[in-house]
């Protein structure tokens, strides 16, 4: 049994569904923490808060975000069709829709304290209780708990109220809560920034090797703006006229569409929006016969500019402003793709060039000797140490050795990449370089034993002090990221380090 938690409170209990609510194993859960490992850590992480959260990389939370996804998008269908054409006649089946929306998205306000936060600038989701609480109350809060004012139920209690009562006296009852309700409802229209946020959380976590996904959603999500702006459009053609009960001068009556069917009614003020917004006016060259009217063709015009406005910026963003360094390593992979064409390279080993590229560049070209070169050497030095410091001090030899010997050790570094399957070191080989693990699981096998090692470990250390051969051989288990220190470049570091050197070798010897 697990112990209560600190001040008191019961520990969550994991059993049951506890894995729905855990990080599971993706390209994007990879990406974020390097390797299966981490991943795994991340999952202990969560276990030992011992609270309700849901990981920004669960299950539970991507079926949730798709759930959410359509339900508000169906809402924002639904809700202008159900305020101009329906009349109050929405039937017992949208009635429950709507009870059943405005229960979902009171749900979705309560679980919102509860849903872990992607952070930008670390490698570890934020579960925490009191920041997700703070950032929640800071961002969405406010806009959520409006969009979520519950309407349906309103329609329900006083449908159930005037119930038994006359049939007239119900009607004109009715009649003053819904054109009330109808006015009330445009609230829910604010559910379209929850679509915005669910889009951009999605966006958020798609990397570059999802980069196809990405431009997708970002196209998706453009598409999706401009068909719910013609459709709402459309419904307040509708229903301006109709708030105004129909003048013997509006579009409407001269349309003859009073007593038409509700997809009649909406086709023509979804091709009457669309002229205004087109600016070509076809079948619609009607000049206003009133001011209301006349806002409503103003208006519907420029919303139609801002249309092709967005349209023609987004595109042009994806165009040229899309990823930079995402472009240049496209390039690269075409270029590559066609050397090994032209090379008439197997298949198999072509796939395992591509894929070695997308895992030591991750979709993004960078050259970062000349990166590190556009910043002064203590920026440098600091970068340097923050990557590959924590990795070194592990290392018993380099442990308490002093600062600038780890920083000139640190510089020394090569970053490198092995696949699974991969032989990083083979036995009885000449031992020129050790290796720092950064992410990744490897198996060193000796003829006597065999042992795994993951983040944050280190092999091959011996052969620095000795220029010996190997003892062992490591073989990758996954997608290796290391760092390299070369036998030549450690003892160029030791030159400068000759009291550390002497360290170095008094530690060695007691050791042996």
């Amino acid at each position: 049994m697990e112990r209560p938690a600190p001040g008191g409170r019961e520990r969550f209990s994991w059993d049951g569904w506890k894995n729905l609510l855990l990080p599971q194993l993706n390209r994007q859960s990879l990406f974020v923490y390097g390797s299966e490992v981490a991943v795994e850590r991340e999952c202990i992480r969560q276990r030992e808060r011992g609270v309700f959260v849901i990981h920004p990389f669960s299950p539970l939370r991507s079926y949730y975000t798709m759930c959410m996804v359509a339900i508000t998008f169906l809402n924002l269908i639904g809700i202008p069709i159900e305020i101009a054409f329906l009349d109050g006649q929405t039937g017992v089946g949208w009635e429950g829709f709507n009870v059943f929306s405005d229960t979902l998205f009171l749900i979705d306000v309560g679980l919102n304290f509860r849903m872990g936060i992607i952070a930008e600038d670390s490698e570890a989701a934020i579960l925490d209780l009191k920041c997700i609480r703070q950032n929640y109350l800071k961002s969405w809060f406010i806009p959520d708990v409006i969009a979520a004012f519950p309407v349906g139920y309103i329609i329900l209690i006083a449908d159930l109220q005037y119930h038994s009562d006359s049939p007239s006296s119900k009607a004109s009852k009715m009649v003053r809560i819904l054109m009330f309700v109808r006015i009330l409802s445009l609230v829910r229209l604010l559910r379209v920034s929850r679509l915005v946020r669910f889009f951009n959380e999605v966006e958020k976590v798609s990397n570059a090797n999802l980069e196809v996904v990405r431009v997708f959603f970002r196209i998706l999500s453009l598409f999706m703006m401009i068909f719910l702006l013609c459709h709402w459009n459309g419904c307040v053609q509708y229903f301006v006229p109709m708030l105004e009960e129909f003048p013997s001068d509006c579009w409407v009556r001269r349309e003859n569409l009073m007593n038409a069917t509700v997809g009649e009614k909406y086709s023509f003020g979804i091709f009457r929006a669309l002229s205004h917004m087109t600016a070509i006016s076809y079948g619609s060259s009607e000049t206003p016969t009133n001011e209301v009217e006349l806002w409503i063709v103003m208006t519907s015009i420029v919303s139609g500019a801002l249309m092709y406005t967005v349209l023609v910026a987004n595109t042009v963003a994806l165009l040229t402003d899309a990823d930079i360094p995402a472009r240049i390593y496209k390039s690269k992979i075409n270029h590559l793709e066609d050397y090994m064409v032209f090379m008439k390279l197997p298949k198999a080993l072509r796939l395992r060039i591509s894929n070695y590229f997308q895992a030591r560049f991750q979709g993004k070209w960078y050259e970062e000797k000349d990166v590190l070169n556009w910043v002064s050497s203590s920026l440098r030095e600091e970068i340097v140490m923050t990557m590959c410091s924590g990795l070194v001090r592990k290392v018993p030899m380099f442990k308490n050795c002093d600062v600038n010997f780890i920083s000139s050790i640190v510089s020394e570094l090569q970053y490198e990449v092995f696949q699974e399957g991969d032989v990083i070191m083979c036995q009885n080989t000449p031992g020129d370089r050790m290796f720092f693990i950064e992410h990744g699981q490897v198996v060193v096998e000796t003829d006597s034993f065999q042992q795994e090692l993951c983040d944050g470990d280190y092999f091959g250390e011996t052969c620095l002090l000795t220029r010996g051969r190997r003892l062992s051989t490591v073989q990758a288990q996954t997608i290796c990221q290391l760092f390299s220190l070369c036998v030549d470049s450690f003892y160029r570091v030791l030159c400068d380090y000759p009291e550390v050197m002497a360290d170095i070798y008094r530690e060695h010897l007691s050791r042996e």
